[in-house]
């Protein structure tokens, strides 16, 4: 399986970051190694001192596809999910200054914490799901799926013509506003709804 991830899909997150919106969506991804399922702990590694939590909401991807057509995309997935982008924004800052790709800064082991998901089905509306972050129990992100510029079926129609999607794999679907640091000692509670999906021990 495979990791996508979405980059700048709210404005107020591109905006925050002093990055510009995209025409088309941005995306990267992470290898397997990078996943921590729900209930195990983030440990702070030892090449960053500028450690970023991203909340975002992700898609079960249920079978193979490529080139995939939007009006057909809803069919690609079956569950949603919640996970947190973890990202070395110190690291990340310098590659960008010397034009290098920076999967070094998203990609490494343990950088994808997933909850566990949710049948699409109980969702009353697929564009109206609200999802937040909490730091030591204060609310630092809130999201909502109809705030997004692309949404969940055009990124799985843009990314299937680049890249094969196959069963198991999982879409972080972009991150909004309120991004920031973590330290050792901190705790990441994130929420679909009033749901409580995830809970993360920073050591």
């Amino acid at each position: 399986m495979k990791i996508i991830c979405i980059g700048r899909n709210y404005v107020e997150h591109a905006q925050e970051l002093n990055n510009p919106v995209p025409a088309d969506p941005v995306f990267f991804i992470k290898p397997e190694t990078a996943l921590i399922r729900a209930g195990m702990p983030f440990f702070y590694p030892d090449f960053s001192n500028d450690i970023h939590y991203e909340v975002e909401l992700v898609l079960h991807i249920c079978k193979v596809g490529k080139h995939i057509q939007e009006k057909f995309a809803h069919t690609y997935y079956d569950k949603i999910g919640i996970g947190i982008d973890f990202t070395a924004r110190d690291v990340q800052k310098i590659c960008k200054e010397k034009g290098l790709p920076w999967e070094v800064a998203k990609a490494f082991d343990g950088s994808a914490p997933v909850s566990k998901f949710l049948p699409k089905e109980e969702f009353a509306d697929l564009y109206d799901i609200n999802f937040s972050l909490a730091k030591n129990d204060q609310l630092v992100q809130q999201g909502n799926s109809g705030m997004m510029i692309f949404n969940f079926e055009k990124i799985i129609a843009y990314v299937s013509r680049f890249v094969t999607l196959k069963m198991g794999d999982f879409i972080f679907t972009g991150t909004p506003a309120g991004v920031g640091s973590v330290v050792k000692e901190d705790n990441l509670k994130a929420f679909i709804g009033d749901k409580r999906m995830l809970d993360i021990k920073i050591k």
